[in-house]
């Protein structure tokens, strides 16, 4: 009887390690703070495509802001998401508080798709997240620089990163749309 617990046991420990390797290599292994200070866990997000973009309210893309809300409400009932990371890591274009950047989200661009709290994108305080979107050594695909505001990151169905799109490239680009419409 002591063999069989034993063996359990062990089956049970190899399969919790396995799971937490195929986490690693996932979003779903991060849990991070809404624009509204609240714990957002990505791992909720299983079974959805997703779409990562750091944002800013004062660089010329800002109005990306406006076909990312038109994408998110084409999509959100069909299994895909858009989350938005504002960052000030690009000439100072977004200095504001988490409650001023909302309140002009919401102002000006009626947003409604996810906001994240303000994080650092790239240098020293980059946030894991982004450590993770940007080595392959953490994502296995591809190393990446967030070269710039409205980068985008598409995520697919079981959370593994799959594209890096350029931030002039607009969310409503067809390659963008043949990605979320892609089985």
């Amino acid at each position: 009887m002591k063999n069989i617990v034993f063996i359990i046991l062990c089956i049970t420990t190899i399969m919790q390690a396995q799971t937490q390797r195929n986490m690693e290599k996932t979003i779903y292994a991060y849990e991070i703070e809404d624009i509204y200070g609240e714990p957002f866990s990505l791992a909720n997000l299983k079974g959805k495509k997703v779409m990562i973009v750091n944002t800013a309210s004062k660089c010329g893309l800002t109005p990306q802001y406006e076909q990312l809300e038109e994408l998110y409400q084409l999509y959100k009932d069909k299994d895909f998401v858009i989350i938005g990371f504002p960052a000030n890591n690009f000439m100072r274009q977004e200095p504001g508080t988490n409650k001023e950047i909302a309140e002009f989200c919401k102002a000006n661009y009626g947003v409604s798709f996810p906001m994240m709290s303000k994080i650092s994108v790239k240098g020293k305080d980059i946030h894991p997240l982004y450590q993770f979107l940007t080595q392959k050594s953490k994502n296995g695909v591809e190393d990446s620089k967030v070269k710039w505001n409205f980068q985008k990151y598409l995520i697919n169905k079981n959370g593994e990163l799959e594209k890096v799109i350029k931030p002039r490239t607009l969310p409503t680009d067809t390659e963008i749309i043949d990605w979320i419409e892609a089985k």
